[in-house]
């Protein structure tokens, strides 16, 4: 009897690369499963991002609103589509030196825009300088803002007191199509008026 030759028959070789293929097949597509799970969730990361930011920033700026003093009520002027107020940049303000800003918050031609210019605590001699425009976000059909005030207290469209509103309401709308949410910010004016 002769003894067997040592190896794989090719019908074994075929069987095994059959069987490696389709573990290849199946490793593969994992690996572009979780690349495009990863890319999803680094733009959903990304898009989150950016409105976290801008929500604390206009949160920081409602809260900051300067309350005036006796002599020198303080300045706002608010519809149900732009509100324009004097505020303190905070960090923001960094090589500026004056942290006291007029600032409009509108949106127009699909964008949130902040306009704002240093404040000038004395009457200039000549025109103030233009405001600066900062795109805060990009896709914004417009803005709707509220104005907790009034006696007895209520949401109102406009405020034009020579107070602070208790509460301001500001509510994005996104453009037709975008998936961006963003609960309304609903923040406090928290400076008090110094007194004199």
């Amino acid at each position: 009897m002769r003894r067997r030759e040592a190896g794989f028959s090719l019908l074994e070789v075929l069987v095994a690369l059959t069987v490696l293929g389709f573990l290849m097949i199946g490793l593969s597509q994992g690996v572009r499963f979780g690349l495009l799970a990863w890319e999803r969730q680094s733009r959903l990361i990304g898009a989150r991002s950016e409105l976290d930011a801008v929500d604390r920033l206009l949160r920081r700026l409602i809260e900051q609103m300067d309350p005036g003093t006796a002599r020198d009520p303080p300045r706002i002027a608010g519809t149900a589509r732009d509100v324009a107020f004097r505020s303190d940049l905070g960090p923001a303000a960094g090589p500026l030196g004056v942290r006291d800003a007029d600032i409009q918050l509108v949106a127009e031609g699909g964008r949130l825009l902040l306009r704002w210019r240093p404040h000038l605590h004395a009457t200039p001699f000549a025109a103030p300088p233009p405001p600066t425009e900062t795109e805060l976000l990009r896709g914004v059909a417009g803005i709707e803002i509220g104005y907790w005030s009034g006696a007895p207290p209520a949401w109102r469209a406009e405020h034009r007191e020579r107070t602070l509103p208790r509460l301001v309401r500001l509510r994005v709308r996104f453009v037709e199509g975008d998936r961006r949410r963003w609960p309304d910010i609903v923040a406090a004016p928290l400076r008090e008026r110094p007194p004199g």
